[in-house]
């Protein structure tokens, strides 16, 4: 046992859920955090039990304003130190921009961007006194390019990438590590919240399982890798946006998000 916890958000399913069962098995304490109480509770009984760990259920929306100080706060009063923030909880807005609903634009944007700044600020400040932490910010390859019909949701990718680098070259001096997980599509949950599960983009040949990608993103963490993005396709894809004109990835997204 390694004595060490990690704070994972959006783990009750997805990436998320894949994260907790390998931390877990590597013998970190775990606080879960996600709306549905009744999946964190089941994971807690399946992980506590298997790899004899300890395991805390939050049950947080984060799309509310005060939901990441709650969160700090009822860690803090119980005197648990976080030695691995993992901020995956996020989710998307597949629309016409023009209907769009701006409330859940809203929504979005405080889970994506506010809500994880906000928990990087607070446990990035406890792990600068120890001299020790490692963050795992969950973006996307969304990150590398604009998209049309999910505008808001490829720029609070982006921010999440840019965030973090820079945030990392200020903290890694501090003994502080912030990595960057940029998945491309993913058979989660995320696809049917948004939308958008009958679309280009998440063709078989194009997806990887959450399961792997979650391998990915920890052993990358681990490795101390600023950015780590899943596959080799996705390396390619996000390489070759940032490269290409906006003229080409534009039209190119489309694409992607047309029903097949």
């Amino acid at each position: 046992m390694n004595n060490k916890t990690a704070l994972i958000t959006g783990a009750s399913s997805g990436i998320g859920y894949e994260l907790a069962k390998i931390f877990a098995k590597d013998g970190y304490n775990l606080v879960l955090v996600a709306r549905n109480e009744q999946k964190l509770n089941q994971l807690k009984s399946e992980l506590s039990g298997k790899h004899n760990i300890t395991v805390k259920v939050l049950p947080k929306d984060l799309s509310k304003p005060h939901a990441a100080e709650e969160i700090f706060n009822e860690v803090k009063n119980e005197s648990i130190s976080i030695d691995v923030l993992v901020n995956n909880a996020g989710f998307g807005i597949f629309n016409d921009y023009w209907n769009t609903d701006y409330k859940k634009e809203q929504e979005m944007l405080q889970v994506n961007i506010m809500s994880l700044a906000r928990l990087t600020n607070l446990f990035a400040k406890d792990m600068i006194k120890r001299g020790d932490g490692k963050i795992l910010n969950v973006a996307s390859t969304a990150a590398f390019q604009p998209g049309p019909m999910m505008a808001g949701y490829y720029a609070s990718k982006s921010f999440v990438l840019s965030y973090s680098q820079a945030i990392n070259f200020e903290l890694k001096k501090r003994g502080v590590q912030v990595s960057t997980l940029c998945p491309g599509p993913t058979i989660t949950e995320f696809q049917t919240r948004a939308g958008m599960g009958n679309i280009n983009l998440f063709k078989k040949s194009l997806t990887m399982t959450a399961e792997q990608v979650a391998k990915i993103g920890y052993k990358g963490l681990m490795k101390g890798k600023p950015v780590i993005i899943a596959g080799i396709t996705n390396k390619i894809g996000a390489m070759s946006s940032k490269w290409s004109p906006a003229k080409i990835t534009l039209p190119l997204v489309k694409w992607l998000h047309k029903k097949k």
